[in-house]
């Protein structure tokens, strides 16, 4: 009798186990899904960056960063309002989306800074325009304070830089041990359940959008690269190179953002002089998918 519950347990927990484990996607599969065209994918430097460009050419270019674990989909409303007017350029940063990881393994703010004004130069962009969500925040408002002769203007979604619960400044993020099993168990239900903290109304976080994200997430080294970056992001005092910060600057908050709250809005206006802020009630952490329309075109008319 022991032995046969004995049996019975150790075929519960393989069972399980088999049921929780979650295999990296092969990258043809999640190419033939994702990627609109193959020039899509370029070598830029050391990096291979997935790089969706719309628009004119000729128009004033504007390069948009999407925050941690997302992709450049988040941008698909603003990136088709913007095209009218602008040359819109949307990136996978390494480790995410379809851009593999980076070569060096190495995710620091500088590096992406880096990497950065290197796909500039291979898209031939003297200056931009820039917009950041979230890590993409803090990359792009990085990027105005060190290279301002880079940027036109500036649009932060919820922008990340100052310290929080789990964050000191000038040390890297305590990651514990236990997330570094996502490596091998990432089921959809579970992922479904973080992303939806991003939004503020349920329905906002679509089974498709919800599909997206546990597809790209899948990519191969996807989710050591999430490890990585988590464990060597180390805040700066953001003031100090917050006040260099020279271009026309639009801050984009939703009103219910429970990752990174609204009155967080203020520590930017302090710094950034002449900054600006637009924001809207029962819209959480991604205004640009769950108020799209009226997020593009706020950023539409501020850089026009």
């Amino acid at each position: 009798m022991k032995r046969l519950a004995s049996v019975l347990v150790l075929t519960a927990l393989t069972a399980l186990s088999l049921w929780l484990w979650t295999p990296d996607v092969p990258r043809s599969t999640l190419e033939a899904r994702y990627l609109a065209a193959a020039a899509d994918l370029r070598s830029v430097g050391p990096w291979q960056l997935h790089v969706r460009q719309s628009g004119p050419a000729d128009a004033p270019a504007v390069v948009l960063l999407h925050g941690f674990g997302s992709s450049l989909h988040t941008w698909d409303a603003w990136a088709q309002g913007l095209s009218a007017t602008h040359r819109v350029v949307r990136i996978d940063l390494p480790g995410s989306g379809l851009s593999p990881p980076d070569p060096a393994h190495d995710y620091r703010d500088a590096r992406s800074l880096e990497m950065l004004i290197a796909l500039m130069e291979s898209l031939g962009l003297q200056r931009a325009s820039w917009v950041g969500h979230s890590m993409g925040g803090r990359i792009a408002w990085t990027l105005a304070a060190r290279y301002p002769d880079r940027v036109d203007k500036l649009v932060l979604v919820a922008p990340d830089g100052f310290a929080s619960f789990g964050f000191e400044y000038g040390k890297p993020m305590d990651v514990p041990a236990s997330l570094g099993l996502m490596r091998h168990v990432l089921p959809k239900p579970l992922l479904r359940m973080n992303l939806q903290s991003a939004y503020a109304r349920p329905d906002s976080l679509s089974d498709a959008v919800t599909t997206r994200y546990h597809d790209l997430i899948l990519a191969p080294g996807a989710r050591q690269a999430m490890l990585d970056r988590l464990k060597q992001t180390v805040l700066q005092e953001p003031v100090p190179l917050l006040r260099q910060i020279k271009a026309p600057t639009l801050l984009v908050w939703g009103d219910a953002d429970a990752m990174i709250p609204l009155s967080n809005a203020q520590d930017y206006l302090q710094a950034i002089q002449g900054s600006r802020l637009v924001s809207w009630p029962q819209v959480g952490h991604l205004p640009q998918e769950e108020a799209a329309e009226a997020s593009q075109q706020a950023v539409v008319e501020f850089l026009r």
